[in-house]
């Protein structure tokens, strides 16, 4: 009898760790887990006499053509968001009074007039910002670098976005398609530039928002961190690591890499069983919670001179039908209210909705030493666009928009 349960039980173990190694495998787990258990100590919960400040950042690969729909679907998608946006969200304010924002990264191979101009009036009624997307494959970097540059010269000088710097030199936030950042796709596809880091440094990106990317092979051994990736022409993936903002000198060649949360949710079980993987998504599947968001937070993805300011660097893809009820629906309207209702019940605790562009500022900031408020900070070093000025001065908003924004 004694034999014949241990027996079972050998037998249990055996099945359980062939789950876990399959999910491991699947999940491309073995790339950044070593990582993740060297970060134990480091990941932990707030405690409640520490002051938090949430900063808050939707970065949204923004694909009208998503599976491949007529031009008509795709506007469809657009005028979705233009109308509805403002009308579900437009009502919330965050601790410095400022409404919910989108970072629309758009992709530089789905541009078409029409779709830019409806997210412009968004942008303008203070609802977010414009950066840049891009899929490519087997491409090469001289390629790659005219495409970044036309690109971001068209969004200036037809739609009034991006930030320039003092300088004069036009910059922008970049994610990449498919998650291949500089050549990292195990199998060379969905890229072909080894030091794309470079040609993006060089064009004037001034952060690259793509991480995290799993469960994609492309997922770096780098997690939870803001760094420093310096560029290795002779091969793909340089920033699988590199030098951590605020706990080395900045490197002069280095492009600073803005990660969102990865972790496992053992809270959140498959089969009751296996961890599910939280990655910082936000789609139908994945709605947003403050469940998650205390999960964010254990990341504690942070400037060191600033362990009050939590950076919570989430993404999404929002034009598709799919995304709209998680982010323009119920799930999206609790979560802000509830938000809310944490920070008027805990004066150590707030939240503030920024863009991309904001929040390097806040890293940058912080990294300078910057003791003074979140919102004092806010343009730090990249001044906002013309946009957010330009077009609300000349009126072009429609009425649901301006309504919104003067609530």
């Amino acid at each position: 009898m004694i034999d014949d349960i241990l027996l079972a039980l050998a037998g249990a173990l055996f099945v359980a760790m062939l789950a876990l190694l399959v999910f491991v495998r699947l999940r491309n787990l073995d790339y950044w887990l070593p990582a993740y258990v060297i970060d134990i100590p480091r990941r932990r919960s707030p405690r409640r006499d520490e002051e938090v400040h949430v900063i808050l950042c939707l970065c949204d690969h923004y694909e009208p053509h998503e599976g491949g729909p007529s031009d008509a679907v795709a506007m469809a998608r657009v005028e979705a968001w233009r109308r509805g946006y403002p009308q579900q969200l437009g009502h919330f304010r965050d601790s410095d009074g400022r409404t919910p924002k989108h970072t629309y990264f758009f992709p530089a191979e789905e541009y078409k007039p029409e779709y830019l101009d409806a997210l412009a009036e968004l942008c303008a009624a203070g609802f977010g910002e414009v950066e840049i997307h891009l899929h490519h494959d087997g491409d090469t970097a001289e390629n790659l670098r005219e495409t970044l540059l036309a690109f971001k010269r068209l969004l200036r000088d037809r739609h009034g976005m991006l930030s320039e710097r003092a300088d004069g030199e036009l910059v922008y936030g970049f994610i990449h398609g498919n998650w291949a950042l500089d050549n990292s796709h195990p199998h060379g596809l969905f890229c072909g530039v080894n030091n794309e880091l470079d040609v993006l440094r060089e064009t004037g990106c001034y952060a690259d928002f793509t991480l995290p990317a799993a469960p994609s092979p492309c997922q770096t051994r780098t997690i939870n961190r803001l760094y420093y990736a310096i560029d290795d022409p002779a091969r793909p993936r340089s920033h699988d690591r590199g030098v951590e903002v605020g706990v080395g000198p900045r490197p002069d060649n280095g492009l600073l890499i803005v990660q969102g949360p990865l972790l496992l949710d053992w809270s959140n079980r498959k089969w009751g069983v296996l961890p599910r993987l939280e990655n910082a998504c936000v789609q139908d599947s994945q709605p947003p919670s403050m469940a998650r968001l205390r999960l964010w937070l254990r990341c504690r993805i942070q400037v060191p001179t600033r362990p009050d300011w939590f950076f919570v660097k989430l993404h999404c893809h929002g034009a598709p039908e799919w995304s709209h009820f998680s982010l323009l629906g119920d799930p999206m309207v609790r979560f802000h209210e509830q938000l809310a209702e944490r920070a008027k019940g805990d004066v150590r605790f707030r939240y503030h909705y920024v863009t991309a562009r904001e929040m390097v500022n806040l890293v940058k900031a912080a990294e300078a030493g910057w003791a003074g408020d979140v919102a004092g900070a806010l343009d730090f070093e990249l001044p906002p666009p013309p946009i957010l000025s330009d077009l609300a001065s000349r009126g072009r908003q429609p009425p649901e928009v301006r309504a919104a924004a003067e609530a």
